[in-house]
Protein backbone atom coordinates (compact mmCIF):
# COMPACT_ATOMS: atom_id res chain seq x y z
CA UNK A 1 0.00 0.00 0.00
CA UNK A 2 2.75 2.45 0.97
CA UNK A 3 4.67 1.66 -2.19
CA UNK A 4 1.58 2.40 -4.29
CA UNK A 5 1.15 5.76 -2.58
CA UNK A 6 4.81 6.55 -3.07
CA UNK A 7 4.63 5.64 -6.75
CA UNK A 8 1.49 7.74 -7.20
CA UNK A 9 3.17 10.77 -5.65
CA UNK A 10 6.28 10.27 -7.78
CA UNK A 11 4.22 9.90 -10.96
CA UNK A 12 2.31 13.09 -10.19
CA UNK A 13 5.18 15.32 -9.14
CA UNK A 14 7.12 17.41 -11.62
CA UNK A 15 8.71 20.77 -12.35
CA UNK A 16 8.33 22.55 -15.69
CA UNK A 17 11.07 25.10 -16.31
CA UNK A 18 9.64 28.32 -17.75
CA UNK A 19 11.76 31.32 -18.76
CA UNK A 20 10.04 34.69 -19.25
CA UNK A 21 10.97 37.72 -21.37
CA UNK A 22 12.93 35.99 -24.12
CA UNK A 23 13.50 38.68 -26.75
CA UNK A 24 15.98 40.12 -29.22
CA UNK A 25 17.26 42.41 -26.46
CA UNK A 26 18.05 40.44 -23.33
CA UNK A 27 20.82 39.20 -21.03
CA UNK A 28 22.48 36.96 -23.59
CA UNK A 29 25.40 36.01 -21.34
CA UNK A 30 23.07 34.40 -18.79
CA UNK A 31 20.93 32.91 -21.56
CA UNK A 32 23.96 31.13 -23.01
CA UNK A 33 24.94 29.85 -19.57
CA UNK A 34 21.39 28.63 -19.02
CA UNK A 35 21.41 26.86 -22.37
CA UNK A 36 24.58 24.97 -21.44
CA UNK A 37 23.02 24.05 -18.09
CA UNK A 38 19.88 22.71 -19.75
CA UNK A 39 21.90 20.68 -22.23
CA UNK A 40 24.01 19.21 -19.44
CA UNK A 41 20.94 17.85 -17.64
CA UNK A 42 18.81 17.09 -20.70
CA UNK A 43 16.21 19.72 -19.83
CA UNK A 44 13.73 21.03 -22.38
CA UNK A 45 12.35 24.28 -20.95
CA UNK A 46 9.50 26.52 -22.03
CA UNK A 47 10.67 29.84 -23.43
CA UNK A 48 8.24 32.76 -23.26
CA UNK A 49 9.16 34.71 -26.39
CA UNK A 50 7.98 38.29 -26.88
CA UNK A 51 7.16 38.57 -30.60
CA UNK A 52 7.48 42.36 -30.93
CA UNK A 53 9.37 43.52 -27.87
CA UNK A 54 9.02 47.23 -27.08
CA UNK A 55 9.63 47.03 -23.33
CA UNK A 56 12.06 49.85 -22.46
CA UNK A 57 13.51 47.84 -19.56
CA UNK A 58 14.52 45.07 -21.96
CA UNK A 59 15.67 47.29 -24.82
CA UNK A 60 18.71 48.36 -22.77
CA UNK A 61 20.19 44.87 -23.19
CA UNK A 62 22.34 43.84 -26.19
CA UNK A 63 20.41 42.92 -29.33
CA UNK A 64 20.89 39.59 -31.08
CA UNK A 65 20.43 40.22 -34.81
CA UNK A 66 20.06 36.46 -35.33
CA UNK A 67 17.39 36.13 -32.68
CA UNK A 68 14.75 34.35 -34.73
CA UNK A 69 17.30 31.93 -36.12
CA UNK A 70 18.23 31.14 -32.51
CA UNK A 71 14.57 30.62 -31.59
CA UNK A 72 14.27 28.09 -34.42
CA UNK A 73 17.36 26.31 -33.11
CA UNK A 74 15.77 26.05 -29.66
CA UNK A 75 12.54 24.83 -31.22
CA UNK A 76 14.42 22.12 -33.13
CA UNK A 77 15.96 20.97 -29.84
CA UNK A 78 12.48 20.18 -28.57
CA UNK A 79 12.18 23.28 -26.38
CA UNK A 80 8.64 24.65 -26.14
CA UNK A 81 8.31 28.13 -27.62
CA UNK A 82 5.41 30.01 -26.07
CA UNK A 83 3.99 33.43 -26.88
CA UNK A 84 4.63 35.80 -23.98
CA UNK A 85 2.38 38.75 -24.68
CA UNK A 86 2.81 40.87 -27.79
CA UNK A 87 4.99 43.95 -27.12
CA UNK A 88 5.37 43.43 -23.34
CA UNK A 89 4.29 47.04 -22.82
CA UNK A 90 1.76 47.67 -20.05
CA UNK A 91 -1.04 50.13 -20.78
CA UNK A 92 -3.71 49.08 -18.28
CA UNK A 93 -3.89 48.62 -14.51
CA UNK A 94 -5.99 45.65 -13.41
CA UNK A 95 -6.58 46.70 -9.75
CA UNK A 96 -7.01 43.06 -8.68
CA UNK A 97 -10.04 42.60 -10.95
CA UNK A 98 -8.17 40.44 -13.45
CA UNK A 99 -8.99 36.74 -13.79
CA UNK A 100 -6.53 35.55 -11.13
CA UNK A 101 -6.86 38.69 -8.94
CA UNK A 102 -3.15 39.21 -9.47
CA UNK A 103 -3.33 42.96 -9.91
CA UNK A 104 -0.90 45.49 -11.26
CA UNK A 105 0.02 46.52 -14.77
CA UNK A 106 -1.33 44.63 -17.75
CA UNK A 107 -0.93 44.35 -21.50
CA UNK A 108 -4.23 42.49 -21.93
CA UNK A 109 -6.64 42.56 -18.99
CA UNK A 110 -9.10 45.45 -19.20
CA UNK A 111 -8.87 45.90 -22.95
CA UNK A 112 -11.85 45.20 -25.24
CA UNK A 113 -11.97 41.84 -26.98
CA UNK A 114 -11.10 43.45 -30.32
CA UNK A 115 -7.82 44.92 -29.03
CA UNK A 116 -6.78 41.71 -27.27
CA UNK A 117 -7.60 39.65 -30.36
CA UNK A 118 -5.61 42.03 -32.57
CA UNK A 119 -2.54 41.80 -30.33
CA UNK A 120 -2.65 38.02 -30.23
CA UNK A 121 -3.19 37.78 -33.99
CA UNK A 122 -0.30 40.15 -34.68
CA UNK A 123 1.95 38.20 -32.35
CA UNK A 124 1.06 34.91 -34.01
CA UNK A 125 1.69 36.43 -37.43
CA UNK A 126 5.25 37.26 -36.39
CA UNK A 127 5.83 33.67 -35.27
CA UNK A 128 4.22 32.33 -38.45
CA UNK A 129 6.43 34.58 -40.57
CA UNK A 130 9.43 33.10 -38.76
CA UNK A 131 8.13 29.53 -39.33
CA UNK A 132 7.61 28.88 -35.61
CA UNK A 133 4.48 27.06 -34.47
CA UNK A 134 2.85 28.36 -31.30
CA UNK A 135 0.37 26.42 -29.19
CA UNK A 136 0.63 28.07 -25.76
CA UNK A 137 0.53 31.54 -24.24
CA UNK A 138 1.19 33.34 -20.99
CA UNK A 139 0.53 37.02 -20.40
CA UNK A 140 3.02 39.49 -18.95
CA UNK A 141 2.44 39.99 -15.22
CA UNK A 142 -0.08 37.09 -15.12
CA UNK A 143 -2.97 39.44 -15.90
CA UNK A 144 -5.88 38.10 -17.97
CA UNK A 145 -9.61 38.60 -18.12
CA UNK A 146 -12.33 36.53 -19.76
CA UNK A 147 -11.81 38.39 -23.03
CA UNK A 148 -8.19 37.22 -23.08
CA UNK A 149 -9.26 33.60 -23.12
CA UNK A 150 -11.94 34.25 -25.75
CA UNK A 151 -9.35 35.99 -27.92
CA UNK A 152 -6.88 33.15 -27.48
CA UNK A 153 -9.45 30.53 -28.47
CA UNK A 154 -10.55 32.64 -31.44
CA UNK A 155 -6.91 32.64 -32.55
CA UNK A 156 -6.52 28.88 -32.12
CA UNK A 157 -4.70 28.81 -28.76
CA UNK A 158 -6.18 26.80 -25.89
CA UNK A 159 -3.18 26.29 -23.60
CA UNK A 160 -1.95 28.71 -20.92
CA UNK A 161 0.95 28.37 -18.50
CA UNK A 162 -0.53 30.15 -15.49
CA UNK A 163 -3.20 29.69 -12.87
CA UNK A 164 -3.80 28.11 -9.48
CA UNK A 165 -3.61 24.44 -8.64
CA UNK A 166 -1.43 21.47 -7.85
CA UNK A 167 -2.16 19.77 -11.17
CA UNK A 168 -2.85 20.96 -14.72
CA UNK A 169 -6.56 21.44 -15.32
CA UNK A 170 -9.18 22.55 -17.84
CA UNK A 171 -11.34 25.64 -17.28
CA UNK A 172 -13.35 27.64 -19.82
CA UNK A 173 -12.06 25.27 -22.50
CA UNK A 174 -8.48 26.35 -21.73
CA UNK A 175 -5.85 23.90 -20.54
CA UNK A 176 -3.89 25.47 -17.68
CA UNK A 177 -0.53 24.42 -16.30
CA UNK A 178 -0.29 26.16 -12.89
CA UNK A 179 2.38 28.73 -12.05
CA UNK A 180 2.24 29.66 -8.37
CA UNK A 181 5.55 31.02 -7.12
CA UNK A 182 8.00 33.79 -8.01
CA UNK A 183 11.02 31.69 -7.09
CA UNK A 184 12.17 28.23 -8.07
CA UNK A 185 10.61 25.79 -5.65
CA UNK A 186 10.23 22.01 -5.56
CA UNK A 187 6.91 20.97 -4.04
CA UNK A 188 6.57 17.44 -2.59
CA UNK A 189 3.54 16.81 -4.81
CA UNK A 190 1.98 18.25 -7.95
CA UNK A 191 2.98 19.67 -11.31
CA UNK A 192 4.37 23.19 -11.06
CA UNK A 193 5.97 25.75 -13.34
CA UNK A 194 8.92 27.97 -12.48
CA UNK A 195 8.93 31.66 -13.26
CA UNK A 196 12.43 32.72 -14.25
CA UNK A 197 13.40 36.28 -15.20
CA UNK A 198 17.08 35.79 -15.89
CA UNK A 199 17.38 39.27 -17.40
CA UNK A 200 17.32 40.63 -13.86
CA UNK A 201 19.51 37.99 -12.27
CA UNK A 202 22.86 38.49 -10.63
CA UNK A 203 25.64 35.89 -10.59
CA UNK A 204 24.39 34.60 -7.23
CA UNK A 205 20.91 34.00 -8.66
CA UNK A 206 22.27 31.85 -11.47
CA UNK A 207 24.49 29.91 -9.06
CA UNK A 208 21.45 29.13 -6.89
CA UNK A 209 19.47 28.10 -9.97
CA UNK A 210 22.27 25.76 -11.02
CA UNK A 211 22.20 24.15 -7.57
CA UNK A 212 18.42 23.79 -7.82
CA UNK A 213 18.68 22.10 -11.23
CA UNK A 214 21.37 19.72 -10.00
CA UNK A 215 19.33 18.76 -6.93
CA UNK A 216 15.98 18.37 -8.72
CA UNK A 217 16.93 17.31 -12.25
CA UNK A 218 15.08 14.00 -11.82
CA UNK A 219 11.82 15.90 -11.19
CA UNK A 220 12.04 18.21 -14.20
CA UNK A 221 9.58 17.38 -16.95
CA UNK A 222 8.77 18.56 -20.47
CA UNK A 223 5.80 20.62 -21.58
CA UNK A 224 4.05 17.62 -23.13
CA UNK A 225 4.56 15.58 -19.96
CA UNK A 226 2.90 18.37 -17.99
CA UNK A 227 -0.04 18.51 -20.40
CA UNK A 228 -0.50 14.77 -20.07
CA UNK A 229 -1.07 15.24 -16.34
CA UNK A 230 -4.29 17.22 -16.79
CA UNK A 231 -6.77 15.85 -14.31
CA UNK A 232 -10.26 17.25 -13.82
CA UNK A 233 -11.63 14.65 -11.42
CA UNK A 234 -13.60 15.84 -8.40
CA UNK A 235 -10.68 15.59 -5.95
CA UNK A 236 -8.33 17.75 -8.01
CA UNK A 237 -11.09 20.20 -8.90
CA UNK A 238 -11.79 20.65 -5.19
CA UNK A 239 -8.10 21.07 -4.31
CA UNK A 240 -7.45 23.49 -7.18
CA UNK A 241 -10.57 25.55 -6.43
CA UNK A 242 -9.74 25.73 -2.72
CA UNK A 243 -6.20 26.86 -3.48
CA UNK A 244 -7.52 29.42 -5.95
CA UNK A 245 -9.92 30.91 -3.38
CA UNK A 246 -7.21 31.09 -0.70
CA UNK A 247 -4.61 32.74 -2.94
CA UNK A 248 -7.06 35.17 -4.52
CA UNK A 249 -8.33 36.21 -1.07
CA UNK A 250 -4.77 36.60 0.19
CA UNK A 251 -3.83 38.83 -2.74
CA UNK A 252 -6.94 40.99 -2.38
CA UNK A 253 -6.36 41.47 1.38
CA UNK A 254 -2.67 42.17 0.85
CA UNK A 255 -3.49 44.98 -1.59
CA UNK A 256 -5.64 46.86 0.94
Amino acid sequence: MLSKIKNYITDNTGILIRLDDIAENMNWDLMKKSELLFEKYGIKPVLGVIPENKDSELLVYPKNDNFWKQVRIWKNKGWEIAMHGYTHVYDKISKKNDYFNYGGDSEFSGHPLEIQTSRIKNGLKKFNDEKIEIRTFFAPNHTYDKNTFIALKNCGISQVIDGYGFMPYVENDIRFIPQLFYKVLALPFGIQTTQIHLNYWKREDFDNFEKFIKKNSNKIITYDQALNKINNNFFYKFINKSLSIILKFKRIIKSR
